[in-house]
């Protein structure tokens, strides 16, 4: 797989500037949503490559969004990260359960979001 786009969803203003600067520094495409909602939507326009999702979010969370995505024909082969400040052993399997791919804690180092970006290369 080849990863040239990638959709950050996060609702904090301060990780999402973070995480689009250490995706976009890298070389990537980077492509920006604040919701789950806003996150589904634009999984289906903008084809991304791979997702870096937060969790705790207003409305639809990072898991929800994910189960929707993963059900879905047209994104159910985007993988999806989660990163969140929810790191503990059972909110990684529940990550895995919703078909999600890794898990970051936050705050998450630069070279964590890369390696975890490159690990999706064939």
């Amino acid at each position: 797989m080849d990863i040239k786009k990638v959709l950050v969803v996060d609702d904090s203003d301060a990780d999402l500037s973070y995480i689009k600067t250490v995706v976009g520094d890298a070389g990537y495409e980077v492509v920006a949503a604040k919701s789950g909602d806003e996150a589904i939507t634009l999984a289906k326009q903008e084809k991304p490559d791979l997702i870096f999702m937060d969790i705790i979010m207003e409305g639809t969370d990072g898991y929800e969004a994910c189960r929707i995505l993963h059900r879905d024909p047209e994104t159910k082969d985007i993988p999806v990260v989660f990163i969140s400040s929810k790191n503990q052993k059972a909110d990684r399997i529940w990550g895995e359960l919703q078909g999600g791919k890794g898990f970051i804690g936050k705050p998450a180092e630069p070279e964590q979001l890369v390696e975890k970006i490159e690990s999706f290369k064939a």
